[in-house]
């Protein structure tokens, strides 16, 4: 349980919020490329840790995020002109570029100083590999753009599914991982099966072990923390351990274990107290192939102009229960809910806008979650009365997950990738 002071601390991004001010000292992930698919495009609006923003791609090919309020009568700049490198305010006709440079102010006298006076607020962008990032921290602060683990190299294959959650980013991360909820609330759609390993179907993840109850260890790093959930394998359980290796990546990255076909990963930025956008990822490095995004979509139960909106709000929702289905249950579904993605959110959200962790009774399979609020309760405090932003300007690009059937004699911590500042973490 944490106590109240300890939870707003975890959960609360906006403003001078101390979790919020560490996430500004990261690179986030603000927005999908194919969102301002090129020069000139539609301005999209964009909302994070509370602030409402605009994106677009200018003549150039650049790529800005700015207030969505223009700087002169503050009207919404996504109702704009994208035109000739800046994106110019319908009512006055004022033109900002993507640095935040006011280019034109037509309605002004000619040779008016006040162009070089006003400046709109504009942050640093980064794209890479199917994303782009924004920096929205001190500039002084700002670290140089380094790959995350889920793109590693620019040429790296991301599906996405990308849908907004209404509660906040806290207790998606938490579900993220948590390794034990997969065997029961996924469990028609992550199936046992007498397979060597995790397995991709075009319809189900297969998996080597019927076991429900993981026994769980977990182990800090400098980045956060790892963790491995230990299950009896169908064949040779007296001599092996079914072993999946999840990697938590502060502020807001868990590396899930991966299957035959793709790696993956969850990231969730938060778009201010009580909304996360929540991104679900498949992925392979350049050189394994490509992953296909509407096929991954599909089978996510989240395509665009099907099961969410082109601004990623989810048709199914609390107000139509996630359009369960009870007769699908009767006839074999565990939860009558389509998709992964839904299944969970499901379950956050009817957690209430900010879950009440005061309230919370844990037990052993917790483990990740405790070592998760431990971690970012600390993370806050340090931000709060230090100044210091976890895991902020560091690389973790090598980090990486695991899963597979391996001899009881392993040592969990060999694999998937090495911890630095390694840390034993207890319940």
């Amino acid at each position: 349980m944490l106590t109240r002071e300890e939870n707003d601390l975890l959960c609360r991004v906006e403003g001078d919020a101390p979790m919020g001010q560490l996430m500004r000292r990261h690179w986030i992930p603000a927005l999908l490329a194919e969102e301002v698919p090129g020069p000139d495009c539609d301005p999209v609006p964009l909302r994070l840790l509370g602030e409402d923003l605009v994106a677009f791609r200018d003549s150039d090919g650049r790529v800005g995020v700015m207030d969505r309020h223009c700087p002169h009568r503050r009207a919404s700049l996504v109702f704009g002109r994208n035109e000739d490198c800046g994106l110019r305010c319908l009512y006055h006709g004022w033109k900002m570029d993507v640095d935040g440079n006011v280019l034109e102010m037509p309605s002004e006298p000619a040779g008016s100083p006040m162009l070089q006076k006003v400046r709109h607020k504009a942050y640093p962008t980064h794209e890479h590999a199917g994303f782009v990032f924004v920096y929205m921290g001190p500039r002084e602060s700002m670290p140089a753009f380094a790959p995350p683990p889920y793109a590693p190299t620019a040429d790296a294959r991301c599906a996405v599914v990308k849908i907004v959650v209404d509660c906040n980013w806290a207790q998606v991360l938490e579900g993220a991982i948590d390794s034990a909820h997969s065997s029961t609330l996924h469990s028609t759609d992550m199936q046992p099966a007498r397979v060597d390993r995790a397995k991709a179907t075009r319809d189900v993840w297969l998996r080597p072990s019927t076991d429900r109850a993981p026994r769980l260890v977990a182990e800090r790093g400098d980045f956060g923390f790892k963790y491995a959930a230990l299950r009896r394998p169908i064949a040779n359980a007296a001599v092996d351990d079914y072993v999946r290796v999840t990697v938590f990546v502060a502020p807001f990255t868990v590396l899930i274990p991966p299957n035959n076909l793709y790696r993956v990963a969850n990231i969730n930025v938060p778009i201010d107290d009580t909304h996360t956008m929540f991104h679900f990822i498949a992925w392979t490095p350049g050189a394994e192939g490509e992953v296909d995004a509407e096929g991954w979509r599909k089978f996510c139960g989240a395509q665009v102009g099907v099961d969410v909106d082109r601004e990623w709000r989810k048709v199914r929702t609390v107000h139509n229960r996630y359009l369960q289905d009870r007769q699908a249950m009767r006839l074999g579904s565990f939860t009558g809910i389509k998709g992964i993605p839904h299944q969970d959110i499901a379950m956050w959200e009817t957690m209430g806008p900010i879950a009440d962790r005061t309230n919370d009774r844990l037990g052993a399979s917790d483990l990740a979650i405790v070592e998760f609020r431990r971690i970012m309760v600390e993370a806050a405090q340090a931000m709060r009365d230090r100044g210091v932003a976890l895991g902020a300007g560091a690389g973790w690009s090598h980090l990486a997950s695991f899963e597979g059937v391996v001899p009881k004699t392993t040592d969990w911590r060999t694999l998937g990738a090495p911890v630095h500042g390694a840390q034993p973490a207890t319940a």
